[in-house]
């Protein structure tokens, strides 16, 4: 096992955590009433592509961060997953200024197409909303050297993370031709 990198305090941890995970959830809320008009010079929805970027890269590290801990290759594990995090904390900074720019999006197709939108929409939704404490939580575990505890927030947070970052990307094809 590796070394722990952070000494453990969950008081802070929690306090922190939970702090962080609400002024985000507050700012994505409040995207939705801010729209501010600034020309840049480049299409302001290359925000969101680079956001489907950003998620797609995150999928293929959440993956191979998996096959690492099942390898028992735990630095590969931590690297992967700490690079994981941090793009998505770039993906988040992309995210606000697309919609701070650019607005909202309605989706302009119909039928089959236009339910498949909505369900992976609707899923994607909650759990991108949800899923940064249980990662934050996830990663502060593995940083004080809890791998138990660690392990058993990862079968939960693992799979919720990769569906966002796969679902992300996939809103993210069937809305860009409606920009």
């Amino acid at each position: 096992m590796l070394t722990p990198v952070l000494k453990k305090n969950d008081k802070k941890a929690r306090l922190l955590i939970l702090t962080v995970s609400f002024v985000v959830f507050a700012a994505v809320v409040l995207l939705h009433k801010i729209k501010i008009d600034v020309d840049f010079g480049f299409d302001v929805h290359l925000f969101a592509l680079a956001n489907a970027i950003i998620n797609s890269v995150v999928t293929v590290l959440l993956i191979l961060a998996l096959a690492a801990a099942k390898k028992r290759n735990f630095e590969a594990h931590k690297k992967m997953m700490l690079a994981a995090i941090m793009l998505s904390v770039l993906f988040l900074v992309s995210y606000i200024c697309h919609h701070m720019f650019a607005g909202d999006t309605a989706f302009g197709g119909s039928g089959a197409m236009k339910s498949i939108y909505y369900f992976i929409l609707l899923t994607h939704i909650p759990l991108a909303a949800i899923i940064l404490p249980f990662i934050l939580f996830t990663a502060y575990r593995g940083l004080t050297g809890e791998y138990a505890k660690h392990k058993k927030l990862a079968r939960y947070t693992w799979p919720l993370w990769l569906y966002v970052s796969i679902t992300g990307v996939l809103v993210y094809v069937f809305i860009s031709p409606y920009y």
